[in-house]
């Protein structure tokens, strides 16, 4: 099976995200890695009030995660998540090739790929009018 990038989102209870915000980003990790996945960004992405209650909570911390995975991985990982307490809901998500790169950049917060080439060549444009123009 080829492996793909997923997209993943979880919402925690904002509870246990409180009392233990490295341990989220563990679990997180360890789900993954339990079916074969490998992590390329995993962060806290928000944490806010809910739309609406999920299982009396009206607070969630939502965990933004890509990972590379087999395809058949995913109801695995499903499985884990539905059996697991701390996670109120998630989705899994999988990524078109074209845009990983640029997704897991801006979930790393680093530079988006191609756009400084781009920067620097639309500011020599304008040194090169501002000289033209003297």
């Amino acid at each position: 099976m080829a492996e793909n990038v997923y997209e993943c989102m979880f919402i925690f209870n904002a509870n246990t995200y409180a009392k233990n915000p490295a341990g989220v980003g563990k679990n997180v990790n360890e789900m993954i890695e339990a079916v074969d996945g490998e992590i390329l960004a995993s962060r806290l992405w928000n944490e806010q009030k809910l739309a609406y209650p999920i299982n009396g909570h009206r607070k969630g911390a939502y965990w933004l995660t890509y990972a590379r995975l087999e395809s058949t991985a995913i109801t695995k990982l499903n499985r884990v998540c539905q059996l697991n307490d701390g996670i109120l809901r998630h989705l899994v998500i999988k990524i078109d090739p074209r845009l990983v790169d640029t997704m897991v950049a801006v979930a790393k917060g680093e530079a988006i790929p191609g756009t400084e080439d781009e920067t620097e060549d639309a500011e020599a444009a304008s040194a090169g009018e501002a000289v033209a123009a003297s």
